[in-house]
């Protein structure tokens, strides 16, 4: 089978958030099922020598504006097909935003192109190639169903992934036109979302199948609290919907040969992941005190990530006699209230604003705990590295978190069962008991010695859900075939 994601982005090569390494994972996984997987992503910056070692398969003279090129590149174990239009991606800044943080001004246009690109291969195949099934990733391949509709061509079916309902690519109406779209499909039934082209909106609409993230979120999306607008729309197509958990690279995440760690370990050697704690207190400047935990914050800044709240339990984290190390960029704001607070107890709290995917390796190897406070979270991949390497994860009950966590109560414990804490509903004071009940199981270390090895058991790689995609890629060809 023959299978083409379409993304905006892919780790290790480019990554703003947990798409890049779900794109950069889920395609080995398929491929061990005797799959052939392609991934068409632009060439930023960042790609820009891996064409060197690609093979040119595609030529246009005008895509949006500028000449594209398409490249076919193996790399990193991937099959990559890099889009080469200078003019929309070769540019400084992020791949979304610009110097000055603020959206690119044609992002609509960057994304529409990329979309149309995915439609034109799954109709016509690249370099003898062709695929079975497209599976589109986001808003930004949003309109690959809506090109492929309106060209009234056989085309292979196309099932719209969304990672995060949230970000929905809403751009004017009266681009329909420089971006090739029709008139007869801009409805409330097609890719029209309240005068606006709703990229993501289109998608879902278009599409054969849709996929989220986790079954949790799946249920989530149609209820107004999180279907941003669009649960009327997923509801009518609730039969279509499922949700498939997110896993994570078992050959990147592993305790046991990570380079980024002062001491690899394993559920058996646990003993040696205090080396590793010792190196985050050293590194954020924190002081020792084996008698509390280390927690540990690898994210995005924002208040969808519950950050806000753990702002103002900070004293509770302190008054238990436990450190926090924060690694993560985003809302200015909070950038600056968390700057201030470590100011404020230095030993206690440390903040390193940015991202560096070495130092969430060794935050996750040394960290007792992390702390993941998300109003809502469509998968979630830190609580998955955390499971991975001992590091047990405080959740907030919501989505993909939900779905992954055994929380630690009386009945999980006696069982010996549980791998976390979860707490709801997501207010100040839950999660405030929710850092107390972190710090009293770590002052029975039989009780922790015994969740650290269940979280580090559970299987969080792709095995189970690459086979659930080749299921539903799968049954799609035979669908259309008959």
């Amino acid at each position: 089978m023959n299978v083409l994601f379409v993304a905006s982005e892919c780790a290790p090569f480019v990554k703003t958030g947990g798409l890049a390494d779900v794109i950069g994972s889920v395609p080995k996984a398929l491929e061990q099922l005797d799959n052939t997987v392609k991934i068409l992503i632009p060439a930023y910056p960042a790609l820009k020598d891996w064409i060197k070692h690609g093979d040119l398969l595609l030529e246009l003279e005008d895509l949006f504006g500028g000449p594209a090129r398409v490249y076919s590149v193996r790399a990193k174990g991937l099959n990559l097909l890099l889009l080469e239009a200078a003019h929309l991606f070769d540019r400084k800044g992020t791949i979304y935003l610009d110097e000055e943080g603020y959206d690119w001004e044609d992002n609509a246009i960057r994304f529409g192109a990329l979309s149309l690109i995915g439609a034109k291969i799954g109709l016509d195949g690249i370099g003898g190639w062709k695929p079975d099934v497209i599976n589109a990733h986001d808003w930004q391949a949003g309109l690959v169903p809506v090109y492929l509709r309106q060209s009234g061509r056989k085309a292979p079916p196309v099932v719209m992934t969304i990672h995060n309902i949230a970000f929905q690519g809403l751009f004017d109406g009266a681009l329909r036109g420089p971006l090739g779209l029709s008139s007869g499909l801009f409805t409330p039934d097609g890719f029209e979302y309240w005068g606006h082209i709703g990229y993501l909106k289109g998608g879902i609409a278009m599409a054969d199948k849709i996929t989220t993230v986790s079954p949790t979120y799946a249920e989530e999306l149609l209820t107004p609290e999180f279907g941003m607008g669009l649960e009327g729309l997923l509801r009518s197509r609730q039969s279509d919907l499922t949700g498939i958990l997110n896993g994570i690279d078992l050959d990147i995440w592993n305790p046991e040969t990570d380079k980024a760690l002062t001491k690899t370990f394993t559920a058996k050697t646990l003993k040696r992941k205090a080396a590793n704690r010792t190196r985050v207190e050293e590194k954020f400047g924190l002081a020792s005190n084996p008698d509390a935990p280390l927690f540990c914050v690898i994210s995005r800044l924002t208040t969808q990530k519950g950050l806000d709240l753990l702002l103002k339990s900070i004293p509770t984290l302190i008054k238990r006699g436990a450190r926090l190390a924060v690694l993560g960029t985003g809302d200015k704001k909070l950038e600056d209230d968390y700057r201030a607070m470590a100011d404020r107890f230095p030993e206690s709290v440390s903040v390193e604003i940015g991202y560096d995917e070495e130092l969430s390796h060794m935050l996750q190897g040394g960290s007792d705990a992390i702390l993941i406070p998300s109003r809502f979270e469509p998968c979630g991949l830190t609580q998955l590295y955390g499971l991975r390497y001992g590091t047990i994860p405080v959740v907030a009950r919501t989505g993909g978190l939900a779905d992954t966590v055994i929380d630690a109560n009386s009945a999980a414990l006696t069982a010996s069962c549980a791998t976390g804490i979860q707490f709801s509903p997501i207010t100040i004071e839950t999660l405030e008991k929710a850092i107390n009940r972190t710090c009293d199981l770590f002052k029975e270390p039989k009780h922790w010695r015994v969740m650290m090895r269940r979280a580090m058991e559970q299987e969080v790689g792709w095995d189970h859900s690459a086979k659930l995609y080749k299921q539903l890629f799968s049954s799609l060809i035979e669908e259309r075939a008959d």
